[in-house]
């Protein structure tokens, strides 16, 4: 249902998962044991797998915070795009890379559900993909001394707002884990 044309192919794209990003996060090990299992399956089933890494002065490039966790392995093969803004394809090359897999559905996962998460969704859908978001495989930490509700509303509240998103030609929703579907999202 894209409304980019001639693109036909679903991709995983794996945001943020990254030591430094995660380390406080809201269910961490359950989240992260999810992107590793839709990282597999995805494997398994011939669907690119896009790594995101995130860099800023709170997140330096090359530093272990800056590492994708120890859990997940990127294959040297896969695409990782280096990001310094929230939404994944704000000045990067994500876009030529997807264009290039010939993908118009992505299947969004990683950190953090009220920054990167959201805000590359929303980039994907007004770019003109279908973006649908693994309801049990994003995380945020708690921002509740800044007046943030607690990480698991956040995140409830982002599936629930996400899984009625949608654009002319485009679709947002969820989908959790268990119910990932490649071959019929492709």
């Amino acid at each position: 249902m894209s409304t980019l044309e001639n693109r036909p192919n679903t991709a995983l794209l794996v945001v943020d998962v990254q030591n430094g990003v995660v380390a406080g996060a809201h269910r961490r090990d359950d989240v992260v044991a999810n992107v590793g299992s839709l990282v597999e399956r995805a494997r398994e089933e011939q669907v690119p797998v896009i790594w995101v890494q995130h860099a800023d002065e709170n997140l330096s490039r090359g530093s272990d915070e800056w590492r994708i966790v120890p859990e997940l392995h990127p294959d040297e093969s896969e695409p990782l795009i280096e990001k310094n803004y929230g939404d994944s394809f704000e000045d990067t090359n994500l876009e030529a890379v997807l264009s290039g897999l010939k993908v118009g559905k992505l299947m969004v996962v990683g950190a953090q559900t009220d920054a990167c998460i959201r805000s590359t969704l929303h980039g994907a859908i007004v770019r003109g993909y279908d973006a649908t978001l693994v309801s049990d495989a994003h995380t945020t930490e708690d921002q509740t001394a800044w007046g943030a509700p607690p990480p698991d509303q956040v995140i409830a509240h982002t599936n629930l707002y996400w899984t009625y998103q949608a654009a002319p030609g485009r679709s947002g929703g969820t989908v959790a884990t268990k119910d990932v579907d490649f071959a019929g999202a492709s």
